[in-house]
């Protein structure tokens, strides 16, 4: 029997060329700003070349055509329709752009969880603070040790006041595939609106939001979809999208086009910009679909099994501890290595590992206090140009480096 340490295989010798990374670090972070291969980096050079060569047509003229093609390659892959999708900059966007069109009152609260991205859930933070809404935190323990407890400690803070529920499809801290099929049906039950972060999700694990069913789903592309950075998107659902609005209001606010939605034409054109990373999200997802036989799914499954065998090297090798069982782990894996001894007495991103580990090893990984000082965790990502070798090297400089 395979002990759970071990790799499924010996990485997909083909893999490490097709990106651009500096081949001098060993890249184990993919989940903060994603990465782009090198076929997907040369379609969007291409494209801003044409652009860059005829402006006006291409801006004027052929973005409309791109936009919508790109739109329907996305839809295919979370399994939505195209008119229910707009592309914004990124995860973040799409939350301020729900929750700042969203009218709130005081008495009305808005659900949050302590596992929530930071950026988002600050966005959560201004809008309550702006209308005198309260804002509620589900204080879900770390390490997590099931999906259920995860819905009974978030329904546990919903009450007949609560109007929204800003959720994580998969947690950055944490690195947690929430349950979002129960939790999106037990909080409609009540009438409760869900606003789901999946920052993380598309390329990590399959999406299928007519399945989940949620009111409003924002996600970037740029992350495990290696889309180049700034293809993020919004799902609103029909029915809600006559209130939502971009976070910048631009022409589409009353210039309507014939066969477009409103909701499309209020975000399709933000302004002058450079939209040829919604353009390349094609090329990226034809990309990570032909790496594996079986496609983007086979793909997905291989990385987990790399997470899963991340995850069991660093408990059994340095006494780590994970934050949830490895059946919720979806590409990235986080694990506690304990408590610093003399953690610093303000706010600090990363944890000073983080850059010993890159300056004496060339590795890049997050290091960071969580939930809060001094709680020590470790987060590694797979993807298709990790090797098992990778996560061995980082075992063994961390074994110098910690104590």
């Amino acid at each position: 029997m395979r002990a759970s340490s071990d790799f499924p295989d010996q990485g997909i010798p083909q893999a490490a060329a097709a990106w651009a990374l500096d081949p001098a670090i060993t890249m184990l972070n993919h989940g903060s700003f994603g990465a782009s291969p090198r076929v997907v980096l040369q379609r969007q050079q291409e494209l801003r070349c044409q652009m860059e060569a005829r402006p006006v047509q291409f801006l004027a003229r052929r973005m409309p055509a791109l936009l919508d093609a790109s739109r329907k390659r996305l839809a295919e892959v979370i399994a939505v329709d195209p008119q229910d999708l707009v592309f914004v900059p990124n995860a973040t966007a799409g939350v301020n752009g729900v929750l700042r069109s969203l009218c709130f009152h005081g008495g009305d609260e808005i659900l949050i969880t302590m596992h929530g991205y930071n950026a988002c859930n600050n966005v959560a933070r201004f809008v309550a603070q702006q209308s005198h809404a309260t804002l509620v935190i589900a204080e879900i323990p770390s390490p997590v040790e099931s999906s259920q407890q995860i819905v009974d400690l978030v329904m546990s803070r919903v009450s007949p006041r609560t109007r929204i529920a800003l959720l994580d499809h998969i947690t950055s801290p944490s690195a947690i595939v929430f349950p979002l099929e129960q939790l999106v049906e037990r909080l409609h039950q009540q009438g409760i609106e869900t606003l789901i972060d999946g920052a993380h999700a598309p390329g990590m694990v399959s999406v299928d939001l007519r399945r989940i069913d949620p009111t409003y789903y924002t996600g970037n592309c740029h992350k495990w979809l290696c889309a180049p950075r700034g293809a993020g998107f919004l799902y609103v659902k029909r029915d809600r999208q006559e209130a939502i609005l971009p976070p910048v209001i631009s022409h589409g606010y009353n210039r309507p086009r014939l066969g477009y939605s409103r909701f499309q034409d209020l975000f399709d054109w933000p302004g002058t910009c450079d939209p040829t990373a919604w353009f390349s999200v094609g090329a990226a997802i034809d990309f990570l679909d032909g790496i594996l036989p079986g496609g983007l799914n086979a793909l997905t499954e291989r990385n987990h099994q790399y997470a899963v065998a991340a995850q069991s090297l660093l408990v059994e090798e340095l006494g780590a501890k994970p934050l949830c069982p490895p059946e919720m782990l979806g590409s990235m894996a986080a694990v506690e290595l304990g408590d610093d001894p003399d953690p610093p007495t303000e706010f600090v991103d990363q944890h000073r590992l983080n850059q010993e580990l890159f300056e004496r090893f060339g590795i890049e990984v997050p290091v960071y206090f969580f939930p809060t000082a001094p709680r020590v965790v470790l987060r590694v990502s797979a993807q298709a140009y990790n090797d098992p070798e990778h996560y061995h090297r980082l075992v063994a400089a961390v074994r110098q480096l910690w104590r």
